[in-house]
């Protein structure tokens, strides 16, 4: 019965990996269609892999006032939803 063990051991190992992958797949499905989903709003703009980072590099006063609160509102709307998980 010894034998048993690490068997079972590595079919617990290998379905946890199993689903930390398919939540990782998840999650970046998740962030593609979240990205996608900014630029169909924003087709002027240049979406970054990284949303944190459309906001970090984005120069304040480069758009019209309205424009400018309409974009960051959406980016960090995208980047709350993505936290969220989608």
């Amino acid at each position: 019965m010894p034998a048993l063990v690490p068997a079972r051991l590595r079919g617990l190992a290998r379905r946890r990996a199993d689903r930390a992958a398919a939540a990782r797949l998840a999650e970046r499905e998740a962030m593609a269609r979240i990205q996608s989903e900014l630029a169909d709003a924003l087709p002027d703009e240049d979406v970054r892999d990284d949303l944190a980072d459309c906001l970090d590099f984005y120069e304040t006063g480069s758009k019209p006032r309205c424009e400018e609160r309409e974009y960051l509102d959406l980016v960090q709307e995208a980047l709350d939803r993505a936290e969220r998980g989608g």
